[in-house]
């Protein structure tokens, strides 16, 4: 049976980005074909359709890194038809197939079973960016933050990771302050769970070493000199969690965070993390994430619009959560 996609080709004219209809004999190889109800745009997705460079490994390709539906058939002894199931990483819309289509084929061993409480949409929702919010809330636990522990920074508050890690947090119990380069978006972090708005430009440019101990705690998705002065500005003992890298890859600092103040930097991987850990994460998600406030960053768009959201979302210009209803 046919069905709807969006994809990436390379030619002579170079990189381009088409709606196709394809059949399943296009997809890549796998044991489970999932009828897609929903995928969701992340910052990955963006580099895919803006130009692929860094990101699309192989062409064609469908994109998306992220998809919740229904399993249409199984060869996996875990899965069966009619399982609810998500997907997040394993290199699903960089080398294989991903989510901006109405079915994906891939290796069971990628699926997380949807916890109960949770729909295809709030999977989707809460997709990549989210998952690696709730991994860097995990971490923080795992190295001994408490509700009493101080003040939680994160940083790129605004976008995906960090709406949904505000949310969590303050949730949890702890005093968020949240950190973004649009004034305008006070309100909404604030709604989110955020007690204060730090500006995002008292981050982002080259600071001192070490700087006043103002947190316990963050949750970094920028990287270069914001995560350089989230380290030096985090108490003794603080854990601070490197999921992203809106502003760059380098980290332009300093041991002295490390070596005077005792300070634990945590990379957060989502691609590859084991199952055992996703689970944990869904689990967790299903529990402490109000489906109110999941609701209230995300925004719905048809596959139809995915393309002409790759510049807005790399622009820093997209609020929360881009969840896409393949089917509309």
């Amino acid at each position: 049976m046919s069905f709807r996609a969006i994809r990436v080709t390379k030619d002579e004219q170079g990189h381009r980005v088409e709606t196709v209809t394809l059949e399943e004999n296009d997809l890549h190889e796998g044991d489970v074909t999932v009828a897609v109800d929903y995928s969701t745009v992340n910052y990955k997705d963006g580099l895919a359709l803006a130009h692929g460079k860094g990101i699309v490994r192989t062409y064609p390709l469908v994109p998306g890194i992220d998809f919740a539906g229904t399993v249409e058939s199984s060869t996996h002894a875990s899965f069966a038809p009619g399982d609810k199931v998500v997907l997040n990483g394993y290199g699903v819309g960089e080398g294989h197939d991903g989510g901006f289509a109405q079915k994906a084929r891939v290796s069971g061993d990628w699926l997380v079973p949807l916890p109960a409480g949770l729909s295809t949409r709030q999977a989707a929702a809460i997709g990549t960016a989210g998952y690696t919010a709730m991994l860097s809330v995990l971490a923080l636990e795992d190295a001994g933050l408490t509700p009493g522990s101080g003040d939680v920074l994160v940083t790129g508050a605004a976008g995906g990771v960090g709406s949904v890690a505000v949310a969590l947090l303050a949730r949890l119990g702890h005093r968020v302050l949240a950190s973004t380069g649009r004034p305008a978006e006070a309100e909404y972090l604030r709604a989110l769970g955020a007690a204060e708005i730090v500006d995002r430009a008292e981050l982002s440019t080259p600071g001192r070493p070490l700087g006043k101990e103002r947190w316990a705690a963050a949750v970094d998705s920028v990287g270069s000199h914001t995560l350089v002065n989230v380290l030096a500005g985090t108490r003794y003992g603080g854990t601070v969690t490197a999921c992203g890298l809106a502003q760059g890859v380098d980290l332009p600092g300093t041991v002295l965070p490390f070596i005077l103040r005792g300070v634990t930097l945590v990379g957060i991987d989502s691609v590859q993390a084991p199952m055992e850990r996703r689970i944990r994460a869904y689990e967790r998600l299903a529990r402490d994430l109000d489906p109110a406030l999941l609701e209230r960053m995300t925004t719905v768009i048809g596959l139809d619009e995915v393309p002409g959201i790759a510049e807005r979302i790399l622009a820093g210009q997209v609020r929360g959560r881009t969840v896409v209803d393949v089917n509309a």
